[in-house]
């Protein structure tokens, strides 16, 4: 799949863009599963963490990603959850902001793509020996609504030693400055990592609700970043 020279350029500004991974109609097979996932799923009648400060809000959501790491979770976006009644506001075809964290076990249209020959052979021509997926997720971009996704890496909430993380991003629709594209920083990848989230050893604060441990602050500069803009079935790495 990879020529050396991608795999330099890879190596080198930490991003890559590919070409064509699926057809335009694989992506719309993609988008029909996730309609059906969230066809089949019953919202909470009730969102209780909306009433928490920001400092909780993190730590509940933190508790809630632990809780729920190995089965389907649903990702609500907080402006489509009314404020006065904790329920959701709008259509919930239109309130979340992703479905994850391991979706390829739920679906099999998702099951077949992570585990494809493609995939598989991305990962190897990056001399990975025993790749394992640690995560799928399906990303939405809600028109009129959607907080703003802090600038980040990966290795802060997915870490292992020595550190080799590779993310997989394709793109079921055009991605475009204008509609959420991806940003990055070129070479970012070659300084360490400072942010981690770390599960809390305290065996009592962890049950108290404790569940992360927040490092210190990456540091970013805002005019180094680059948008990626690509065409449906195109991935990012």
């Amino acid at each position: 799949m990879l020529t050396q020279e991608q795999i330099d350029r890879y190596e080198q500004d930490g991003f890559l863009v590919l070409q064509q991974l699926l057809t335009l109609d694989e992506c719309r097979k993609l988008k029909i599963a996730v309609g059906q996932l969230i066809d089949n799923w019953e919202p909470d009648p009730v969102y209780s963490w909306i009433f928490l400060n920001d400092k909780d809000k993190q730590q509940a959501r933190a508790q809630r990603m632990v809780a729920l790491k190995d089965e389907l979770s649903f990702g609500i976006e907080e402006e489509a959850i009314d404020p006065q009644t904790g329920k959701l506001n709008r259509d919930k075809h239109l309130s979340l902001n992703r479905i994850g964290l391991t979706l390829h076990n739920f679906h099999p249209e998702f099951n077949a793509v992570t585990f494809s020959d493609k995939i598989k052979a991305i990962v190897h021509d990056l001399k990975f020996i025993k790749p394992a997926i640690r995560q799928t997720m399906y990303i939405f971009k809600q028109p009129f609504i959607g907080a703003k996704v802090a600038s980040h890496r990966d290795s802060t909430y997915v870490y292992n030693e020595p550190l080799k993380i590779v993310g997989i991003w394709i793109a079921l629709e055009d991605a475009t400055i204008n509609n959420g594209c991806l940003w990055f920083i070129p070479g970012s990848n070659l300084k360490p990592t400072q942010r981690r989230y770390i599960r809390n050893p305290n065996q009592q604060e962890f049950n108290e609700g404790k569940v992360l441990i927040f490092t210190e602050e990456e540091q970013y500069d805002d005019s180094a970043f680059v948008p990626v803009e690509i065409k449906a079935g195109r991935i990012v790495e």
